[in-house]
């Protein structure tokens, strides 16, 4: 299993970046994985992103963490987050470049994670070769619809994102995601902004703990 799968099927979850501004990559990785999640996600919505991303990847390669990009839109755009050091990338749906974006990924021995909400979609983002399917908005549908996907997909690594947060996240998990994302309402923009990474910690530590939690 590639390092990045093996570290997401440990951890159960991944840390997604939706920010703005972000005061320092570097120790926004630290900040997370010394909260317990070791595989990190920033976006091509934050401005200068090859940049952060190779801030990021820096520090991940010193703490044994994997850092990626989201948001990945085209092949130019895996193509600049891989030249940056991403190990994964992700998708928010099924781009007309889809296939490119794994070819991309795959040559470069990074993980790509294709987005998907229908099970179109999830048969679509596998027949273009994702190693992972990521579901989103996942909270549109919650726990049991994430369940009623694995009926007819029931080896497909599902990762649900978008309305998980510490409340909900366990009952993904139960339902059968692979792992979960921990977003905006555990890595607060502000919070990076503001580069208050002791409170980043303590929030990624509680969306871990919370990950254990038994469900009804």
């Amino acid at each position: 299993m590639h390092r990045v799968l093996a570290r997401l099927s440990a951890d159960r979850a991944l840390g997604v970046v939706r920010a703005p501004v972000i005061a320092d990559a570097g120790e926004l990785c630290r900040a997370v994985t010394a909260g317990g999640i070791g595989l990190l996600e920033l976006t091509f919505t934050t401005p200068d992103l090859t940049m952060h991303l190779a801030r990021a990847a820096a520090v991940a390669h010193e703490l044994d963490a994997c850092v990626g990009a989201g948001t990945v839109l085209t092949a130019d755009d895996a193509r600049r987050a891989l030249d940056a050091g991403a190990q994964f990338l992700v998708t928010p749906a099924i781009t007309p470049d889809a296939g490119a974006i794994v070819r991309a990924g795959h040559d470069a021995g990074a993980v790509v994670f294709l987005g998907a909400l229908t099970p179109s979609e999830v048969y679509a983002a596998l027949a273009a070769g994702a190693d992972a399917v990521k579901i989103f908005p996942a909270g549109v549908g919650g726990p049991r619809y994430l369940a009623d996907l694995l009926g007819p997909f029931p080896d497909t690594r599902l990762v649900p994102s978008g309305g998980v947060s510490t409340e909900t996240a366990a009952g993904f998990l139960a339902a059968g995601a692979f792992a979960v994302c921990a977003g905006s309402s555990v890595l607060a923009p502000a919070d990076i902004a503001a580069g208050d990474w002791n409170r980043i910690t303590t929030h990624v530590q509680a969306f871990c703990t919370a990950l254990q939690a038994p469900t009804a």
